[in-house]
């Protein structure tokens, strides 16, 4: 998407031949400006759909989300989940994985699995980039116990992993000589029938 002029002449030309902007006209607008670094003309559209009469929906909501989150304005981000709730809007699993990206981006472990364990408390079924992204930032912060049952989900899940990943979390958990974890990790592996090598380190 361009600039917000031509966005707001292409809604323009809409309007001219009897074509009202709807939900996924905005939606698509918002994305682009969001995700694109220009937040305040991401804000325009915003007021823009709420004069149409247009109400926003959890993807109108997450797209100004991963917005904020960009800026690292992680306090507004959570400030937006309250404003969706009490619209009546539930966040949905790319709300959550969005607010626990940016706490890991932002270093914070306790607000990252904080936001994590939210997935769970609202039964929302988890999606593979919820463990790409926090598996790695556990084995960044050393908490390998974590980043171990999480390792554990992503096999019952049968879900692509980077044996380098893993790897990671084993050569972590061997370094603080939890061998029987380590071991675990590498029969499961095994025993779930993985393309994958795991090896296990010596603990020299």
């Amino acid at each position: 998407m361009g600039s917000l002029d031509s966005a707001l002449s292409v809604l323009d030309e809409m309007e001219k031949v009897g074509l009202e902007p709807d939900l996924i006209t905005f939606n698509t607008l918002l994305n682009a400006f969001y995700q694109s670094g220009s937040y305040a003309d991401g804000e325009k559209i915003w007021d823009l759909m709420k004069k149409n009469n247009v109400a926003p929906n959890v993807r109108s909501y997450n797209a100004k989300l991963r917005g904020l989150i960009s800026e690292n304005r992680m306090s507004e981000a959570i400030e937006l989940i309250d404003e969706m709730k009490t619209s009546g809007i539930k966040p949905d699993v790319f709300t959550l994985n969005s607010l626990m990206k940016g706490f890991c981006n932002a270093g914070n472990l306790e607000e990252a699995k904080r936001w994590y364990s939210e997935i769970a408390i609202n039964e929302l079924p988890p999606v593979r980039a919820t463990y790409m992204t926090l598996i790695p930032f556990l084995v960044e912060k050393d908490d390998f116990e974590m980043a171990t049952e999480l390792c554990k989900e992503v096999f019952r899940r049968r879900w692509l992993i980077e044996p380098a990943l893993l790897q990671q979390v084993l050569e972590g958990l061997v370094k603080e000589s939890k061998i029987e974890e380590a071991t675990e990790l590498v029969e499961l592996a095994k025993l779930k029938k993985f393309s994958i090598t795991l090896e296990l380190p010596s603990d020299k």
